[in-house]
This record gives C-alpha cells, sequence and structure tokens, in this order.
C-alpha cells in the first residue's frame, strides 16, 4: 500500500498538468488515483469503471484534492454504488477549493511574500527567498500527503472528518497572519525605498494611518485585498521616483 500511495502522491503534484476546459482536474485526477485502484486489477469491468469515473469533471484546490483523490479511492476498492461516489466527487469539489483558497492564495502565500519583502528591506533577501521558497513547497508536500491519507482512511466518511480538522481554524488565522505580515512590509518597503529622503519616516507613518482609514471605512463594503496592495505599491514607487 505505501508504494502505491506514494506514486499517487508524486501524480498529485502535477494534477493540474493535464488541464482541460471540459474536466479542468478530471484526467489529472484519474493519472493520480490510478496506483490506488489497483486491487480492482482482478475485476477488468469495476476497474474500467472506475477509471472512467474518476477521469470526470473535477475542480478544486490543487493542494487538497488529495483528499478526493483518496476517498474515491476507497470508496472504489470497498465497493460503494456509483451514485454515492459521485456524489461524493461533487460534494468535495466546491468546499476543498474555497478551503484551499482561503488558507493558501488568501493566507500562506500572500503572507511568505510579505515576509520575502521585509527580509529583502533588512538585506536579507536571497537566504530569505531561498528557505520561503523551500518551505512553501515542503509544506504543500505534507499538506497533499496529509489530504491523501485522510482521504484513504475514511473514504465516503471523509467530509465529516475534514469538518472536525484543524484546517478550517488554520485557514482563518493563515489570513489574519497575511493582513499583519503585508500591513508590515508596505511601510517597511516603502521606508527602505525611501532611504536617504527626509520624508521618508513621515511617508512610512502616514501609509499605515491610510491603510487604517481605507480599513475601517470599507468594514461593511471590502476592498480587493490586492487592489489595495497595488494602489499602495504604486503610491511608494512614484514617491520614491519623484524624490530622485
Amino acid at each position: 500500500m505505501t508504494g502505491r500511495w506514494l506514486r499517487s502522491l508524486l501524480r498529485l503534484l502535477s494534477l493540474q498538468a493535464s488541464f482541460t476546459f471540459e474536466r479542468l482536474q478530471g484526467i489529472g485526477f484519474a493519472v493520480a488515483e490510478e496506483p490506488l485502484l489497483e486491487p480492482l486489477r482482478h475485476d477488468a469491468g469495476r476497474a474500467r469503471e472506475a477509471r472512467g469515473r474518476s477521469a470526470q469533471y473535477f475542480n478544486a484546490h490543487p493542494f487538497l484534492a488529495g483528499i478526493a483523490v483518496g476517498a474515491m479511492a476507497k470508496a472504489e476498492v470497498d465497493g460503494e454504488p456509483e451514485e454515492r461516489i459521485l456524489r461524493l466527487r461533487t460534494a468535495l469539489s466546491g468546499p476543498l477549493g474555497a478551503l484551499g483558497d482561503q488558507l493558501f492564495w488568501a493566507g500562506i502565500v500572500p503572507a511568505i511574500m510579505g515576509v520575502i519583502l521585509i527580509a529583502g528591506a533588512v538585506g536579507y533577501g536571497l537566504q530569505a527567498l531561498v528557505v520561503t521558497v523551500v518551505g512553501y513547497n515542503l509544506c504543500r508536500v505534507l499538506v497533499t500527503a496529509w489530504g491523501l491519507r485522510l482521504g484513504l482512511t475514511h473514504g465516503v466518511a471523509v467530509a465529516g472528518e475534514l469538518s472536525r480538522s484543524p484546517l478550517r481554524a488554520i485557514a482563518g488565522v493563515a489570513g489574519i497572519l497575511a493582513a499583519v505580515v503585508i500591513g508590515a512590509a508596505i511601510p517597511w518597503v516603502g521606508h527602505w525605498l525611501l532611504a536617504g529622503a527626509a520624508r521618508a519616516r513621515l511617508f512610512g507613518f502616514t501609509l499605515v494611518g491610510v491603510a487604517v482609514v481605507v480599513g475601517v471605512a470599507t468594514r461593511s463594503r471590502p476592498v480587493p485585498a490586492p487592489l489595495v496592495t497595488m494602489a499602495a505599491a504604486a503610491v511608494v514607487f512614484l514617491w520614491r521616483w519623484s524624490s530622485g
């Protein structure tokens, strides 16, 4: 089982290599699940049907798709009815996509970018870049491996186990951490870019104040974070350019 699990994990790292507009991640899903379906090789009919189902439409966050791959494989090997297997596939797609987006795209990735920016501003840019790239990819592999084991262990009951896992709480904390780190990085990097200008420190504090005001003013109607970040970056670079 360990060998099949490892092959499936390695294939999950290239889940989107066969991305298509018709099935999205479906082909990559089938490729990743194929080693886990080897127990069905003595029943050619079941194996063919299982592989056909595994290649159907699927779309979730690529780092958490292993949960669905493991759960589907266990359901197939356990002989669950086709309707239940397909219902499980559909039920997992949306939540895994939303949870993964919140955890990685809105949490871990922005936080890492903020750390790299701050590290660059204090003189550790290259070292920080290497450490964070290695750490991020290690995190990606560990999360995918954990998800694959969770799915293989619980099968059709994986949704309940996922809801009881600490992943949702971690995703919420990651989002807050990202906001704090990016909020710290903008004035820090602005101060670094404006080094030598008499108004650098004042500009940094002003930028923090503006960020706080914008945050309070948009509580009921949030502005997309990338838009705010891009606007702040534009202000910093324009100020740097104008100050020579």
